[in-house]
């Protein structure tokens, strides 16, 4: 299979997770400024991460990616068993994620499109921080009680948490209020899978 990827972007969480799985794949890097024909005819929606399968399928959207990578291997417990309350619960997460923590980023990396001054776009600022500072509350509660999302055990949606805390650095959003968040982002390398991906994108030594 081929994961197309650009480096330190959402594509990092399914390559974390086929890290851990120790799937065979192929890794394909995607330069997101000039979109290649061989991305946008994997996905004409002109994203990543795009999982292409051997026999030529393809699946989008990294929260989707992330459930059907687990289950190619449910002995390692990335994610729960499918049909399981447990489960329900996770995609619950992993739908947070993508909706309101990956989403609510979005404007941080857009803003000369959205204000024309320093001072509007330290509104917009400020004003997405504000919001992002909400679902960092809700993180870190789950976090206080035990070491990752789902309890004693890395999953796929440390996966995606891992990847998302990792912009705050570039996007110098502080994560001083949250010593639980800061201490999950300082351990993250630590894990093997992370680390490997990580340097498979060129984001570590």
């Amino acid at each position: 299979m081929k994961l197309y990827f650009s480096p330190g972007a959402c594509s990092l969480a399914p390559h974390i997770v086929l890290e851990e799985l120790g799937l065979k794949y192929e890794g394909v890097k995607v330069d997101l400024r000039n979109k290649p024909q061989e991305l946008l005819k994997a996905n004409p929606k002109g994203y990543v991460p795009v999982l292409e399968l051997d026999d030529g399928k393809v699946l989008t959207e990294a929260q989707v990616i992330l459930q059907y990578l687990a289950d190619q291997k449910p002995e390692k417990h990335l994610l729960p068993k499918m049909g399981t309350w447990e489960r329900y619960q996770a995609m619950e997460l992993l739908n947070f994620l993508s909706t309101e923590v990956h989403k609510g980023f979005g404007p941080l990396w857009h803003l000369k499109e959205l204000a024309t001054t320093p001072e509007g776009m330290e509104h917009v600022r400020a004003v997405t921080i504000r919001t992002l500072s909400k679902k960092f509350d809700f993180l870190a509660s789950i976090l206080k009680k035990q070491p990752f999302l789902l309890g004693d055990r890395f999953s796929a949606c440390d996966a995606y948490l891992v990847t998302l805390l990792g912009w705050t650095r570039l996007l110098k959003v502080d994560l001083t209020p949250w010593p639980e968040l800061m201490g999950y982002v300082e351990k993250a390398p630590q894990i093997p899978c992370v680390q490997s991906a990580m340097r498979a994108e060129g984001l570590m030594k």
